[in-house]
């Protein structure tokens, strides 16, 4: 009966022994063309410029096809001026119009020379997906250009130099490049996996959800920095206090105000007069920091589960004596006031309320701060278009073509073992315990979340067994203690056993993914290469791709972090010299420096139906073939 009303629906799409046939033979000719790309990319963190330059160049592969077809006909400068010309195509030619240097001439062999590159890289697609990635204006002529065939009295030839004389006449020349640069970054790159943390350090992190909404192909895997900011919009006011605290912190507040709308005038007027001796960007920070401290041990104490009773410490300051006490040891704290905080030895739980009674004004004024600015998150419309776009488009893992990408960890025990956590009763752990971060993750942002829900949110961002963060995170201590060896953020486990080869086929296997082909590929983590670090692990079974875009990190790593790409020949891992400018680019050529390194060749090129696609097709034709004979015997009409 199932089988019945499927072909039922196929034949609405087939209606004839035909129809069945052409679409069977289309199906059979996709599955032998090579893999598309696949360009993975993490940690982006605000960094919009060398994000957007990396997305443009591919990781080098535009820089690549470029040397394959012109470096024994071009110079090393004509080359890179192609490859910006195709990076930014609109400024490139606005700075060559000022230079005098686009004359009919030049026009002539830069046009060649682009829709040869597309040419190229056209080749591994169908002529229809070709087709479809081509603006509707453009299309036709570009799909005649592209697809130009040499006849014997070179008719096509003159054809094709037809359309260009007239573009030229037209003076439409400059508006094709920029359709052709665009196709040749479309046709360079099939799908994009952006494995975690688009939010928080760098300034621009809106920028890059706007161009990530426009992107035609890609996948999303959470960050802990986004779960962050998801929470947020959510409505969790520890999630905000902390979205806040992190962009004081990294002088980043114009994403909250100007891209966002969240005004954090009420919370600085609050502030300055709590600390009226501070410069208000200071005074803000620190009272935001106490405000997420209340949040958090309000968080904690309402989720016994947590078990992170141990992190509730602002009920153990000693205003008095300037100390905080940690597991028993008291600590010089360089905070000396905290004018919101109620300290009763009796009652811990009164230092973590926002407000008592109504008498009290001033923590009635802390109340209403946060109110507002809960619902100034709650309320932006650009924020929740960008929240809606990660959900639509993220996850907690995903499987891809055989690999696994997440971005923190699969926590594990001091044994190495998959570690279980109990939530209402009920012990999660491996792939179920994922999956059931990501269904409480979804229902935070759902109207009927509750306060359990939201709370949950802001353990993903920092709880000790989160999948996200995978550390013990140690915010009050590096706001307040002095002695730094309070400062050290535990890592799970996990973090030393993913070096050995036996354990990474133990998460992949808990995955379901038994195949030699499969690895994980991970984010969170910055490659430290200037000690020696490396970003393939457990002997090629891992990669850490920590794409080391904050600028901050940079002397840590010692670069600019590391991409992926793989494509029908096999995985090379992608490692970047840091970003200069655009404005460099545009007028010295500068390309990221980029070193290629393979990480694993293929023995035969994969093909389509080695793809996760190519199964869907063999299913596909399955059906079909099932309708033929259905159309053949007469039991379908």
């Amino acid at each position: 009966m199932k089988d019945e009303k499927y072909l039922e629906l196929l034949a609405e799409k087939y209606p004839t022994e035909q129809a069945v046939c052409r679409e069977i033979i289309n199906l059979k000719a996709i599955l032998g063309l090579p893999k598309g790309t696949e360009h993975f990319m993490s940690d982006l963190h605000g960094e919009y410029e060398a994000f957007c330059h990396i997305l443009n160049n591919c990781s080098g592969v535009i820089r690549e096809k470029v040397d394959l077809l012109f470096e024994e006909t071009l110079s090393d400068i004509d080359r890179e001026e192609i490859c910006t010309l195709i990076y930014y195509p609109v400024e490139k030619l606005e700075m060559m119009k000022k230079e005098s240097r686009n004359n009919e001439e030049w026009y002539r062999v830069i046009l060649g020379e682009l829709i040869e590159i597309a040419r190229l890289l056209s080749s591994k697609y169908t002529r229809s997906k070709v087709r479809k990635a081509m603006p509707d204006e453009y299309a036709y002529i570009l799909d005649e250009l592209i697809h130009v065939q040499k006849d014997e009295d070179d008719n096509q030839v003159a054809y094709h130099q037809n359309i260009i004389d007239t573009l030229l006449e037209l003076d439409s020349a400059d508006a094709f490049i920029e359709v052709l640069a665009a196709l040749i970054k479309r046709l360079a790159v099939d799908h994009l996996h952006i494995v975690g943390d688009i939010f928080d350090r760098g300034p621009c992190a809106d920028r890059i959800m706007d161009l990530l909404m426009n992107y035609h192909s890609l996948d999303i895997e959470w960050g802990n920095h986004d779960i962050l900011w998801m929470g947020a919009a959510a409505g969790s006011e520890a999630c905000i206090a902390t979205v806040i605290r992190n962009n004081l912190k990294y002088h980043n507040i114009r994403i909250l105000e100007n891209s966002y709308g969240i005004s954090l005038r009420d919370l600085t007027l609050f502030a300055e007069k709590l600390y009226p001796d501070t410069e208000p960007m200071e005074a803000a920070l620190k009272a935001i920091s106490v405000l997420l401290f209340k949040l958090e041990g309000q968080v904690i104490l309402r989720n016994p589960d947590y078990q992170m009773t141990d992190k509730l410490l602002l009920h153990q300051v000693n205003v008095q004596n300037h100390t905080v006490c940690i597991a028993g040891t008291d600590y010089e704290i360089c905070e000396e006031t905290f004018p919101t905080v109620s300290f009763d030895p009796s009652n811990p739980e009164v230092s973590y309320e926002l407000t008592a009674e109504e008498r009290d004004r001033i923590l009635q004024h802390e109340l209403e701060v946060m109110e507002g600015l809960r619902m100034a998150f709650v309320g932006s419309v650009r924020l929740r278009q960008h929240m809606n776009f990660l959900y639509q488009k993220g996850s907690m893992y995903r499987i891809f073509n055989g690999n696994l990408l997440f971005h923190g960890c699969v926590p594990l025990d001091e044994s190495g073992n998959l570690e279980g956590v109990v939530f209402h009763q009920k012990r999660y752990r491996g792939r179920d315990y994922l999956d059931y971060a990501e269904r409480i993750a979804r229902r935070a942002w759902s109207k009927d979340a509750t306060q359990k829900e939201l709370d949950f949110m802001w353990y993903l961002w920092c709880g000790r067994k989160s999948p996200l963060s995978g550390r013990n995170i140690k915010t009050f201590e590096r706001t307040y203690v002095k002695d730094e060896s309070t400062w050290h953020e535990a890592s799970n486990p996990y973090y030393q056993y993913y070096e050995q080869e036996k354990i990474c086929n133990m998460i992949l296997h808990e995955f379901n993914l038994y195949s030699d082909r499969s690895h994980i590929i991970n984010g969170h983590t910055p490659v430290r290469t200037s000690r020696g670090e490396h970003p393939v692990r457990a002997n090629g079974r891992l990669m850490v791709i920590d794409g080391g875009f904050c600028k901050s990190y940079h002397k840590t790593t010692g670069i600019a972090g590391y991409t992926l790409i793989f494509n029908s020949h096999g995985i090379r891992i992608k490692s970047h010299q840091p970003f200069q400018s655009v404005y460099a680019a545009l007028t010295e050529n500068k390309d990221i420096e980029s070193r290629s390194e393979l990480v694993e060749t293929e023995r035969e090129r994969l093909m389509v139906r080695n793809t996760d696609t190519g199964k869907k097709i063999l299913e596909d034709i399955k059906g079909l073939k099932m309708l033929l004979q259905a159309y053949r015997e007469g039991t379908m009409e």
